[in-house]
């Protein structure tokens, strides 16, 4: 359902044009930033702890644990807004954009930055109900959102009937108006006591060391966001060296990508909880079981996927663009990284399934180091005469399979059995 929310937004702005979606190439590493924050790596985390608490017996310190959640994603919410109002122009302008692109950029991000926090407060509060063991109501949530916001995104951006189009902005306002009736929802639910961990008043008090149970994973595997956006932030610059049609090739590829993210992220938050739960209880091996067993499976889904987008690249690109030249690029993305997608979506899960086991410092290091392949390659290359982006791309499959090497050697050595997040 995500996936199919991605789809049709990048369709509806693909009919206001290159150069809208061109700006939405710029935008896009922020706002995926921010999601894969609160829902993969932060929420990730939270999902991690309050199933540890609950797999070790501790129902009240679970209840304690949801106010800092609500507290933490408040904090961030406005802490991503400073940095915007006090450098989102100038990262915007790093990327490449300039005149109409960024002017349309800008507006998107105007719109969508100042109300993140409600995407904080969705997200984060799914990861608590997932946590506990409870993976119905965040997919139904999720499901009922995208039928909701298809058909709106297309009205407020294409405009329907007397409603005027808003453009890129109705994109932002799309989003927003989703998360603020999910996180709505969620904390109307946690506090009538309709879920397993409540929302009592009588654990209102902020306590630094529920704060550092949360933040001692979520710190670091926040971490991994920062050098996935990073890289996309620094392939954007580069493709965007070879014109707007380039851009907005390589845009359309980067989100059709994206999809495998959520695939693998489904797998791998379930993988989250069972391991939190596992290794709570001290069941280690059982642990390590779902891992593997996860992790393969999810392997098999994301590659299957990325052959298909390898084989038949036109048949999705084409969709969202006709332009020969931004259909060209977005191809040879497919042609060149779709065969290693497998490894992207295996080392994805098994992400997940570390922040499950408190033990996301391996994981990291592995992000890092597909960083480094990615931006050190891409650079020489684009460095070097004659060079074209299909290099590049061939860096960005090169570092896929360095992620998944390091996701699953770290299974592969221990390292959940040796977690101090216990």
């Amino acid at each position: 359902m995500q996936g199919s929310v991605t789809i049709a937004e990048i369709y509806f702005i693909g009919r206001l044009g290159t150069v809208s979606l061109a700006a939405m190439a710029l935008v896009f590493p922020l706002m995926m930033l921010v999601q894969m924050l609160a829902s993969g790596t932060i929420g990730g985390s939270v999902t991690g702890v309050i199933a540890r608490t609950l797999g070790a017996g501790q129902e009240e310190k679970a209840e304690a644990l949801l106010w800092h959640v609500l507290y933490l994603s408040l904090a961030f919410g406005v802490a991503l807004f400073i940095v915007y109002l006090l450098f989102g122009e100038a990262i915007l302008r790093l990327l490449g954009g300039e005149a109409i692109v960024l002017e349309q950029a800008l507006v998107y991000v105007g719109i969508f930055f100042p109300g993140s926090v409600v995407v904080w407060l969705a997200h984060m509060m799914m990861g608590v109900v997932r946590g506990t063991g409870n993976m119905k109501l965040p997919a139904a949530m999720m499901i009922i959102a995208a039928c909701i916001q298809i058909p709106l995104s297309g009205i407020l951006i294409l405009g329907i009937g007397p409603l005027p189009s808003l453009g890129i902005s109705g994109a932002a306002i799309s989003i927003l108006t989703v998360n603020l009736v999910n996180a709505s929802l969620l904390i109307f639910l946690h506090g009538t006591g309709q879920l397993r961990i409540q929302l009592k008043v009588s654990q209102i008090r902020p306590r630094l060391e529920y704060f550092n149970l949360i933040l001692s994973v979520a710190a670091i595997a926040a971490i991994a966001p920062f050098f996935t956006v990073f890289t996309i932030l620094f392939m954007t610059g580069l493709v965007g060296r070879y014109g707007t049609e380039a851009l907005a090739g390589y845009g359309i590829a980067a989100r059709i990508e994206f999809l495998i993210t959520p695939l693998a992220f489904g797998l791998g938050i379930a993988m989250n909880t069972m391991v939190g739960s596992c290794v709570g209880a001290g069941l280690f091996q059982r642990a390590e079981r779902v891992g593997w067993i996860g992790g393969l499976c999810t392997g098999a889904l994301t590659g299957l996927a990325g052959i298909l987008l390898a084989l038949f690249p036109e048949f999705w690109i084409q969709i969202f663009s006709d332009d020969p030249a931004t259909l060209a690029m977005a191809s040879s993305y497919f042609q060149i990284t779709g065969p290693f997608f497998g490894f992207f979506g295996m080392g994805l899960s098994l992400f997940f399934a570390s922040q499950g086991a408190g033990a996301v410092g391996w994981p990291v290091v592995a992000t890092a180091c597909r960083f480094g392949v990615v931006v050190g390659g891409g650079w020489l290359i684009a460095n070097l005469p004659d060079s074209h982006p299909g290099q590049l791309f061939m860096c960005i499959a090169a570092g896929m399979f360095i992620f998944f090497l390091g996701t699953s050697s770290a299974l592969y050595l221990g390292t959940w059995r040796k977690s101090e997040n216990v």
